[in-house]
C-alpha cells in the first residue's frame, strides 16, 4: 500500500484548511500527522492569507498567461524587425511552461476537488451510498 509523501499531505491538509475551512484537529485526523504539524504548516505556509484571499481559479490563470503571451507576440510583431529579444524569448518560455503545468498537472486538491463535486451529487441521488462513498474516498487519500 503505498504511503502519501509529506508533500502530498501538505497539499492535501492546505485544501483541507483553506477550501474546506475544517479545525486543524479534523485535518490533522484526515491527513494522519499531528495537530501541532498543522499548526506549524498552517503558520510556516501562511493558509490564513490563503484562507482570506480570493483565490483565482485555474481557468482565471490560464486566461492571465494567455493575455500576458498574446501581448508579448503582438509587441514583437509590431517591432519592425519582428524578431523576440532574449527578455522576450525568456518570458515567453516561462509563460508557456506556466500553461503546460496549469493545463496538465493535476494536485492534491484537484483530485480531492473532483471528489468532492462528485460525492454531492451522488447526496442528491443517494445520501446513503454517498456516505459509504466518503469512507472509500477518504481511503484513498490515506492511501
Amino acid at each position: 500500500m503505498a504511503q502519501l509523501t509529506l508533500e502530498a499531505k501538505k497539499e492535501w491538509a492546505q485544501f483541507l484548511y483553506v477550501e474546506n475551512k475544517l479545525t486543524q484537529k479534523e485535518i490533522a485526523s484526515k491527513v494522519g500527522v499531528s495537530q501541532k504539524t498543522i499548526g506549524e504548516w498552517k503558520e510556516k505556509y501562511l493558509w490564513e492569507n490563503l484562507r482570506r484571499s480570493l483565490l483565482i481559479t485555474r481557468k482565471e490563470q490560464l486566461t492571465m498567461i494567455y493575455n500576458q503571451l498574446d501581448a508579448i507576440t503582438r509587441n514583437i510583431r509590431d517591432k519592425q524587425d519582428g524578431i523576440p529579444t532574449s527578455r522576450d524569448s525568456d518570458s515567453i518560455m516561462k509563460l508557456t511552461a506556466s500553461i503546460k503545468n496549469l493545463e496538465t498537472d493535476l494536485s492534491v486538491a484537484d483530485v480531492f476537488e473532483t471528489g468532492k463535486r462528485f460525492i454531492t451529487w451522488i447526496q442528491a441521488i443517494d445520501y446513503e451510498k454517498s456516505k459509504e462513498i466518503v469512507d472509500y474516498f477518504d481511503g484513498l487519500f490515506k492511501e
